[in-house]
Order: C-alpha cells, then structure tokens, then sequence
C-alpha cells in the first residue's frame, strides 16, 4: 500500500473573504496571521506552489499598534531609489498615520514568497485605515 500526497490545483481552491479588525492588535503579530491566511496555511490542502489562501480584509488599520509602543518613533522603513545618494527613510508612525495601506503591504510582502506567486497571494490583501470598507458583499451575516 503506497501512501500519496494529495495536491491542489489553482481552479479546485475555494477561496474566502476573511476581514480582520487591526484596531487594539499587535501590529506583528496581526501581520503574521494575515501572511498566513493570504498563503492557505490554515486550510488542510494547503500546497506550498500553489495559491490556495483566502482574501484578507484589514479594517481600522491606522489603529494598530506596535508591542512596545515608545518603538513607533524609532522603527524606520527604508528603500532605494537607485541613484546615489537615494535611500529614502520613513517612520513607522508617519507612515501609520499617512499611509497606513503601504504599511501593512511592506510588511505582508515580507513574510510571502518572494516570486510572482507570493505577487499574486499580496493582490489578495486589502487594507482600509477607517472601519468601512466597499467589500460588503463579503461580509457573512
């Protein structure tokens, strides 16, 4: 008797809308448990080469909060414009309180592969700084 392991394709994954309120979390951790919802880690088909994760939902983004707060002023985002002199800096809290939708994608993207796969997995997330967002048809009553 041989034992297979079973494998997914991407047309039989049965994907879901998971929304996911930030506000009074722990910024890290929330962050761990989206990439984990958006790769399909949680569903017991999950196949590490294929998409099988669920739409991720993120409402009250600006709300969240890192584990040690006094750390929000000093965490610093970093990239690269190409040119010399080009490395462009922001803080965690300006972009929190800006641009929170930015902040959680660099975050998420960290934690996906890193190929067009992990691409396709970030497409999935949808982050909204306030409580409403326009994916009501999702929401379970």
């Amino acid at each position: 008797m041989s034992k297979l392991t079973k494998s997914i394709h991407s047309k039989d994954v049965e994907r879901e809308w998971v929304v996911v309120d930030a506000e009074g979390k722990t910024f890290g951790r929330l962050i761990t448990e989206i990439a984990s919802l958006l790769r399909g880690k949680h569903k017991p088909y999950f196949t590490p080469n294929v998409d099988c994760g669920d739409y991720v939902v993120v409402i009250n983004a600006s709300k969240a909060a890192l584990y040690k707060a006094a750390r929000e002023g000093e965490k610093m985002y970093h990239r690269h414009t190409g040119y010399f002199g080009g490395v462009k800096s922001e803080k965690f809290s300006e972009l929190k309180e800006g641009n929170p939708e930015k902040l959680f994608k660099l975050a998420t993207r960290g934690m996906l592969p890193k190929n067009k796969l992990g691409k396709e997995m970030l497409k999935k997330l949808k982050v909204y700084a306030g409580s409403e967002h326009p994916h009501t048809a999702q929401v379970k009553a």
